[in-house]
């Protein structure tokens, strides 16, 4: 599938919104992508649900460098979202058991797809993959590391939001921790420790 990806700007806001508005996000669209930019109990301004409050928050950062994360577009069409960043940008991951630091390695983390039903099974989360690799490597980020799925039998497409470790393992990535069964941390480095890409 040919699918071209754009950083998450405001004014590529609408293409996200359709995303996370599909039948079948239902999910995207009470979190809207900030459960890992948050950390502990986050205050909701009155008159808003947490939802909305979410949403208001991920469209802030829409306008903010680096952007939030990537929609992949396939003949103009919003077909899929891919968060990603600095680590630093995802405070849970400090107090995550499965994707607490390995290392001190400044690395960039990938935090979650969300690909409509209809578009699913088409290669769209393996493109969205293969995008955040060349903008964070455009970017001279060091290392990007992920936090996927690894079960033996594969289950609902809607729980795999931090995507599945066979596409990271086709896209070059290595496991580096595996602190629960199911749940490895996998890493591809862009650069090397001299600073070579």
């Amino acid at each position: 599938m040919d699918l071209v990806t754009r950083p998450l700007t405001s004014e590529r806001w609408a293409d996200l919104e359709a995303l996370f508005l599909a039948k079948g996000c239902s999910m995207a669209r009470s979190c809207w992508c900030m459960y890992y930019r948050e950390s502990g109990k986050v205050a909701v301004p009155d008159g808003l649900t947490a939802a909305e409050h979410r949403r208001r928050r991920l469209q802030a950062l829409a306008a903010s460098d680096p952007p939030p994360g990537l929609i992949g577009y396939r003949d103009g069409v919003p077909v899929g979202w891919v968060s990603l960043g600095p680590r630093e940008a995802f405070p849970r991951l400090r107090r995550s058991p499965v994707a607490k630091a390995v290392d001190d390695l400044p690395v960039w983390s990938i935090v979650c797809f969300v690909v409509p039903p209809e578009y699913r099974h088409q290669g769209v989360a393996t493109g969205l993959l293969q995008g955040a690799v060349a903008f964070a490597r455009e970017r001279g980020v060091v290392a990007l590391e992920a936090y996927p799925v690894d079960k033996a039998v594969h289950g609902s497409d809607a729980w795999l939001w931090n995507g599945a470790m066979s596409m990271y393992a086709k896209a070059g990535f290595a496991e580096v921790a595996r602190r629960k069964p199911e749940r490895p941390v996998v890493r591809l480095m862009l650069k090397n420790l001299a600073g070579k890409a």
